[in-house]
């Protein structure tokens, strides 16, 4: 028999009868849900739940103490800078002199992604900075190699992204106001570069260097909700582009990135020190969470809080006017009698912030630019020892539910 034939010849085969359609069934018809297996308690929002080793960042709760790679974050926002403090993040080690100014250097003018500006500028000004800033980190990648996960290629990138970011921030700002982008100067650092092409003039020692010690403070937190967000994401082996894009979407929620601001509308709400403890009553009476308060893993004082207070209240008083640092005061005291909740980092910062000059939707913006210092050493840390994150859930929904066809 040929091919062809041994093809085209219809096998013999037994015909069964037609199998029975099940009897049509409603949800209300569904037998009792099976015993599961037995599964581990859950802890919601991954509470005190140990999902990696790291040797990044240490925070101690109880104590309020913040430690980068075994120095107190305290330390360095007194002493260092924030290119010393990115480097000692990614590096594992504080740099040299000769190493530093290495670091230091800013890419050349021509290698700002100017395609990137274009961008900006037809996106509605009406669009929020995190919104514009997740927009174009994402679509850097398109005029960046960011695909290789290797130690150099990611640190070359992580390079330019740290000085890319603060400007791309700083030049959406001046877009949308109807101004021309200003070039940054190579010889600034990052915190000096940024002031300078948001205001286009040079700032205050002051605002330099509180801005720097801010940075220094936010540089990293341990697994936060942006952080674990990098980890997941690059633990695919994805492009560093889209961990960060990952992070920076987790950082413009309310309940991570946006504190500060709404520490600001709170205060501007109540208006004088003197109506303080009145409005922090209402709220606790109301169960309200009062903005800038509260942390999930500190127990006492939030030790950045303490350093930008006293950055908060020198820049009020440079700018003459101290109306929302006295209000934070009263509202502190306030807590503090009523309450044992304890400000966290956000509740002074965009004080320091205002005071500079800086509007509030820019806040959660600088704070992403700091946090990518963090973002990419627990990136290289996956990386290291990578292992696809994919945690279980505790099915809680029905079983045994007989189909039923749509007609």
């Amino acid at each position: 028999m040929s091919r062809a034939n041994r093809i085209l010849r219809k096998p013999s085969r037994t015909v069964l009868p037609p199998l029975p359609l099940p009897r049509p069934v409603h949800l209300d018809d569904a037998k009792p849900s099976v015993s599961l297996p037995h599964t581990p308690a859950v802890n919601a929002g991954l509470e005190d739940v140990t999902v990696c080793q790291s040797a990044i960042c240490f925070i101690d709760g109880h104590l309020g103490r913040l430690i980068y790679r075994g120095y107190d974050a305290i330390d360095l926002a007194e002493g260092s800078s924030f290119e010393e403090v990115t480097y000692l993040l990614w590096h594992g080690r504080l740099p040299g002199a000769g190493e530093l100014a290495a670091f230091r250097a800013m890419p050349d003018t021509d290698d700002l992604p100017w395609p990137i500006i274009t961008q900006m500028r037809l996106l509605p000004v009406t669009a929020h900075p995190m919104s514009v800033l997740r927009t174009a980190v994402s679509a850097l990648e398109a005029w960046d190699d960011g695909g290789d996960t290797g130690v150099e290629a990611t640190l070359r990138t992580a390079c330019r992204l740290l000085r890319w970011l603060p400007w791309l921030v700083a030049t959406h700002h001046r877009i949308r106001r109807g101004l021309d982008p200003v070039m940054p100067c190579p010889d600034k650092s990052i915190a000096d570069n940024f002031l300078y092409t948001l205001h286009g003039q040079e700032p205050t020692a002051t605002a330099l260097q509180a801005l720097d010690a801010a940075l220094i403070l936010h540089a990293d937190h341990e697994l936060n909700a942006s952080t674990f967000a990098a980890r997941v994401t690059a633990a695919t082996l994805t492009d560093i582009y889209s961990a960060l894009t990952s992070a920076i979407g987790a950082l413009k929620g309310s309940l991570h990135g946006g504190a500060n601001e709404q520490v600001i509308r709170m205060l501007d709400e109540i208006g004088t020190p003197d109506l303080a403890e009145a409005w922090v009553l209402d709220a606790l009476a109301h169960k309200r969470k009062v903005p800038g308060f509260g942390h999930r893993v500190y127990r006492t004082d939030d030790p950045r809080a303490t350093v930008l207070r006293a950055y908060a209240a020198h820049l009020s008083h440079l700018a003459g006017d101290t109306r929302r640092f006295d209000i934070s005061v009263a509202v502190e005291q306030a807590m503090r009698r009523y309450s044992k909740v304890y400000p966290n980092v956000d509740f002074y910062s965009g004080i320091c912030y205002t005071a500079m000059g800086i509007p509030a939707d820019l806040f959660t913006p600088i704070f992403a630019c700091s946090r990518l210092a963090g973002w990419i050493a627990h990136i290289l840390e996956q990386w290291e020892h990578n292992r696809l994150i994919r945690p279980k859930a505790e099915y809680t929904g029905p079983m045994d539910l007989v189909y039923r066809p749509v007609d």
